[in-house]
């Protein structure tokens, strides 16, 4: 039986990602588990943008400074939302590059033995490409995947 001792909720900040987060939190109440809470700023899509743009080299760092910054907030603002959290050992995580990628290396960094995931994201397009990361996170990950709706 698994018995998880380390939780990955990869988030969006989707409300499909809050479902997510809600089963992690259960899971690691119920077995006094680690979860770690990750946001990845997908990588191409912010190096097209500040390579396209003629920034200076400082204006592009800044950007993308305040980027992980938002994102950290975001993260904080997104457990805050939920009381069971305090009750629940928490690290929140964000990483550049191709999501499942970045889900997979954190997979492997830490050791998870169990990833909550959902397979919608926020809109259109964010649908699309998070249904593509849990199914590539499914496909790749060495531990168990609970894919919510």
């Amino acid at each position: 039986m698994l018995k998880p001792t380390k939780i990955l909720v990869p988030t969006d900040f989707s409300e499909y990602s809050d479902r997510a987060l809600v089963q992690g939190l259960d899971i690691a109440q119920q077995y006094e588990a680690k979860l770690f809470l990750l946001h990845v700023l997908h990588g191409d899509i912010y190096r097209t943008v500040l390579e396209f743009t003629f920034l200076e080299e400082a204006v592009r760092h800044s950007t993308r400074e305040r980027a992980v910054d938002w994102a950290q907030e975001s993260l904080q603002e997104q457990l805050g939302r939920f009381p069971r959290a305090k009750d629940v050992a928490v690290a929140a995580h964000v990483r550049w590059g191709i999501p499942y990628d970045e889900i997979l290396k954190e997979e492997m960094e830490e050791k998870i033995d169990l990833i909550v995931i959902a397979t919608l994201g926020r809109s259109a397009i964010a649908r699309y490409f998070i249904g593509n990361v849990a199914r590539n996170v499914l496909k790749g990950s060495k531990c168990p995947v609970l894919l919510t709706k």
